[in-house]
């Protein structure tokens, strides 16, 4: 519980160990597909709109979202509707109906025909990475599967997903905002304590078989040629953990930091560009997204491996450091101003275990140095690391001229 007396909105989160990693090649898909389902109805609860009157009667909102590694069910309110609200939460998670099946089907294959083309090939640069980086591990998977296995799911095998996932050893349940701390205590154990013990549902860890950069370039007919320029990372428990978290603002922290300034201000080579690290348990990305002119795509990962190649030489310069731990700080006393975020901030902790305060977390951060920040770069910033995708039309010998940028980096000077 993350009590935040000063907001007027209370939130309910439940967070569970779910999504496309815990998944086989055959079932790809089906978490996601879950999540659709859940709030399509109870035996009690005929419909999804039945499901999402009851909720914004109440005032509040839902929202559900799977990834790849958990999944996330939620619910922002009135802090007074927090006890009816609470008990139509805890029925829809529990006891969903599976209701409506083919109509649910038939929307989340619409979603899934968003990334790939007129022949069904995967065109999403998102995708396409990750499944150069993993190959055929489940980290390697789409979170949404393939059309043909969301055709196969049906109530037996939804079933027996649900009762897999969604136990108490599996699950994260936090409340945050304008709460009264008694009243959650009795909620949680009157909507939630029933859930069954189950058992905390692991995965296996990625292996790491290459040896030189990756690349992939896929044609699609498009205005731009879309980018991604990823490096595998580390796991949210390395001890590299906190100076990763620096060397990304460094890099993308706003449109005052590297990667916009060397692209877009100093050259205006993109319009849209950004940089995140996505991390696992076990192992972690950080990826470089760029929509560019076709012509333009080897010039672009050029210049984005320069950039890594300077931070890694060079480290981040004594003002940067200062910024991102201004930022940082900045950022961490936000999180009192929203019962969304603070729910985040713990569940996620709680889920991987890795929690720790917000007080903790700046701390943590703020301890990194120049030093370590050019160290973490220097680690990740290596060709056996690289994995390079691009999506679009590279004509006159660009998709050659991009290929070669990428086989031909050496990485920094160590």
């Amino acid at each position: 519980m993350a009590p935040q007396a000063q907001l007027h909105r209370a939130h309910v989160a439940l967070w569970a160990r779910v999504g496309s990693r815990f998944e086989r090649r055959q079932t790809n898909g089906i978490s996601h597909f879950l999540e659709h389902m859940i709030y399509r109805g109870t035996p009690r609860i005929p419909s999804a709109h039945a499901v999402n009157l009851a909720f914004e009667s109440l005032g509040g909102s839902l929202f559900a979202s799977t990834q790849v590694d958990h999944g996330i069910f939620s619910v922002s309110l009135p802090p007074e509707s927090l006890d009816e609200a609470c008990a139509l939460f805890g029925e829809v998670l529990s006891h969903p109906a599976f209701l409506d099946i083919d109509i649910e089907r038939g929307i989340v294959l619409e979603e899934i025909l968003e990334d790939v083309d007129d022949e069904g090939r995967q065109v999403d640069a998102d995708n396409l990475s990750r499944e150069l980086i993993y190959g055929d591990h489940p980290l390697g998977f789409t979170i949404t599967g393939s059309q043909s296995q969301v055709q196969s799911f049906d109530q037996t095998a939804l079933r027996r997903h649900h009762a897999r996932h969604y136990t108490s050893d599996n699950v994260i349940l936090v409340f945050s905002g304008g709460l009264d701390d008694a009243q959650v205590s009795r909620i949680a154990e009157r909507d939630f304590g029933r859930l069954p013990a189950g058992q905390r549902v692991t995965a296996v860890p990625p292996e790491h078989r290459q040896d030189a950069a990756r690349f992939q370039f896929v044609e699609n007919v498009s205005s731009q040629t879309e980018l991604r320029i990823c490096f595998r990372g580390v796991a949210e428990t390395d001890r590299l953990r906190p100076a990763i978290d620096v060397l990304m603002r460094v890099i993308d922290d706003g449109m005052s930091t590297r990667l916009y300034h060397r692209l877009c201000d100093a050259r205006g080579l993109c319009y849209d560009v950004s940089a995140g690290y996505d991390g696992y348990e076990d192992d972690g990305v950080i990826d470089v997204a760029a929509g560019v002119q076709h012509k333009r795509a080897a010039l672009v990962t050029r210049e984005i491996l320069a950039m890594f190649d300077e931070l890694a030489v060079e480290g981040p310069t004594p003002e940067e450091i200062d910024r991102v731990r201004r930022r940082i700080a900045w950022d961490a006393r936000c999180l009192a101003d929203s019962a969304e975020d603070m729910s985040a901030f713990f569940a996620s902790g709680l889920l991987f275990d890795r929690l720790s305060t917000p007080e903790e977390h700046v701390a943590r951060l703020t301890a990194v140095d120049a030093r370590a920040v050019r160290d973490a770069a220097r680690r990740i910033a290596r060709p056996e690391n690289l994995c390079v995708v691009a999506v679009g039309l590279l004509d006159d010998g660009e998709d050659a001229r991009l290929e070669d940028a990428v086989r031909g980096w050496s990485g920094p000077a160590q």
